[in-house]
């Protein structure tokens, strides 16, 4: 059995499609995967990094309004649909599994030029044009949130890594804290904007370094690839911890007791999944998936969220510090956004992919 996966350019789409192929692996060690992306996405570096096989093809975003390059779409899709055709025909592919992302689209179309099973898989509450169009060629099509915009769709959540599931966050806090350099008995503070980081969350973060560590707070703070700090905090103790990116999040998620972060669905996910209270900042853009996602975190009553503008480090001082120093409070969270955590939508959705390819 062969299983194509197609989801590219930001870890959002990339690391559940992961999370699939190691759980298909998991049920069937027969199972070949392949995974469909183009070479301006994440996935030239994670894909190989995790072992599988990475096939590009061309991307083509597609214009959200009416302008001159809207022209030359059909010609650059067409060339992207056959180049995504050849690769489902190279490996003679059962089954095609898409994320989400630029390569989704002709992905979602060449399959159905070649009658192979679409499986539609979206992470957030407002689906993207990819996955839109990819809901309206097949029937399979599953959520990472209970209420979803697409018909037909099923909520299972969304696929994670299995070191992120099976986290044991109180048992391994004191290791975790250890491997980053910071102490065993200090509230902790994780600071990160998602794969490639987010400027606003580090420039309010770092403001805000010395009364952090005043008060007795210390920070992990990863700052993006892309990154650079305006200025550094100074050696001391607490410590503040600068790192441009992280291979080990659940090592993160460990060593902290409180994450102040994007409201991306697979940092929603994860933060849910271990336990993790979270301060979320929406970004900005986009057609505000971002707010929903955190919101219901907040109604649940495992997190505080705060617009990207309002952002700031008295915002932190006055918000986020009175929870890092509230242990008692720091607990309820943590109970509370487990609660709302999925665990099991790798395996669900894996055992799906399977029943359908056959």
């Amino acid at each position: 059995m062969r299983v194509v996966l197609a989801g590219g350019g930001t870890a959002g789409h990339i690391e559940p499609a992961l999370a699939l192929a190691d759980a298909l692996r998991h049920l069937d060690r027969a199972v070949g995967i392949t995974c469909v992306g183009t070479e301006r996405g994440l996935e030239t570096r994670l894909v190989p990094a995790r072992g599988y096989e990475l096939e590009l093809v061309p991307a083509v975003p597609l214009p959200r309004a009416i302008t001159p390059s809207l022209l030359t779409v059909p010609g650059r899709l067409a060339g992207a649909i056959n180049a995504a055709a050849a690769v489902l025909d190279r490996v003679r592919a059962d089954v095609l599994v898409g994320f989400g992302g630029y390569v989704a689209t002709p992905a979602y179309l060449a399959a159905k030029r070649r009658g192979i099973p679409i499986v539609v898989h979206e992470a957030n509450p407002r689906p993207g044009l990819a996955n839109r169009l990819g809901a309206m060629l097949t029937e399979h099509v599953f959520t990472g949130y209970p209420e979803s915009a697409m018909p037909k769709a099923q909520y299972i959540g969304t696929p994670l890594r299995r070191e992120i599931v099976s986290l044991d966050r109180l048992s391994m806090g004191d290791k975790a804290r250890s491997w980053f350099g910071l102490q065993t008995d200090r509230p902790t503070l994780l600071v990160f904007g998602g794969s490639q980081g987010a400027r606003s969350i580090n420039q309010a973060a770092l403001g805000a370094a010395h009364t952090l560590r005043m008060a007795g707070v210390q920070v992990l703070h990863v700052l993006g690839p892309a990154n650079e700090p305006d200025h550094e905090p100074p050696p001391g103790d607490p410590q503040y911890v600068l790192l441009p990116y992280i291979d080990r999040m659940d090592l993160a998620y460990a060593a902290a007791d409180l994450a102040l972060c994007r409201g991306g669905a697979l940092t929603c996910a994860e933060l849910t999944a271990v336990g993790l209270p979270g301060a979320y900042v929406p970004l900005p853009h986009g057609n505000g998936e971002q707010r929903i996602n955190a919101e219901r975190i907040v109604a649940g009553g495992g997190g505080l969220v705060v617009d990207d503008s309002e952002l700031s480090p008295d915002w932190i001082i006055q918000n986020v510090l009175p929870i890092l120093r509230d242990p008692e409070r720091v607990a309820v969270m943590s109970e509370a956004a487990s609660r709302l955590g999925r665990k099991d939508a790798d395996i669900m959705l894996a055992r799906k992919v399977l029943e359908i390819a056959r």
